[in-house]
């Protein structure tokens, strides 16, 4: 029987059907790391040689390097977020954190080194959240909240949330009225780049409009 640890696991769906794969080669470069060294660069927490809690949004996911799984006690925001994207994005975390503290400047994609990633398909598409939350600031304000939001005084309701301990997201939310179209900004630290390449930007923000729906 083949040996599980060294084989690279099936894909998994995420929420909205897209296909994520396991790269094997993470696991094995996970197991070669020093836990109570990554979790102080990660933030996390060791539970034991091989296992660490990471937390994740309001919640904290449990990383088992021996048992290659990633899972989280709150198992309907697991499901809602995609198991497979959720394990993908814990484990890219992990591998190219670094030990740097937040900007404290607020960015958009136009001014991320690989904004020109940011186009075409990979557009951050927030017409679903201002289709439901565009005339809704308490039912946003509600939903981020859920999910950990850290309420920011800006534009008519705005939160932080935090995917990753180093990773924080800014939403921003504009309700229309009969001048103005609403409209929603997903803003960044200026760190982000130190720990995520734009895909993994992306894919984190997909992650999180997703459960804020």
């Amino acid at each position: 029987m083949p040996n599980r640890k060294h084989r690279e696991k099936p894909p998994g769906p995420t929420a909205n059907g897209t296909v994520v794969r396991i790269p094997g080669q993470h696991w094995d470069e996970l197991e070669k790391k020093d836990l109570e060294l990554l979790c102080a660069v990660a933030l996390g927490q060791a539970a034991s040689p091989k296992r660490m809690t990471l937390p994740f949004l309001h919640q904290s996911l449990v990383v088992d390097a021996g048992n290659r799984t990633v899972t989280c006690p709150d198992e309907s925001l697991f499901e809602r977020a995609g198991p497979a994207l959720v394990e993908l994005l814990a484990l890219v975390y992990l591998l190219s954190v670094k030990a740097a503290g937040l900007g404290n400047e607020m960015i958009g994609t136009a001014q991320l080194k690989n904004a020109q990633f940011f186009q075409g398909p990979h557009l951050l598409d927030t017409t679903a959240l201002i289709r439901r939350y565009g005339v809704d600031a308490d039912g946003f304000s509600a939903a981020a909240r859920r999910i950990g939001g850290r309420p920011l005084n800006m534009a008519d309701a705005a939160f932080e949330l935090r995917p990753f301990p180093r990773i924080p997201l800014y939403y921003l939310l504009w309700t229309g009225d009969e001048e103005f179209d609403p409209r929603v900004s997903i803003l960044f630290d200026r760190s982000i780049e130190s720990h995520f390449a734009a895909d993994a930007i992306w894919g984190t923000v997909n992650m999180v409009s997703r459960l804020l729906l």
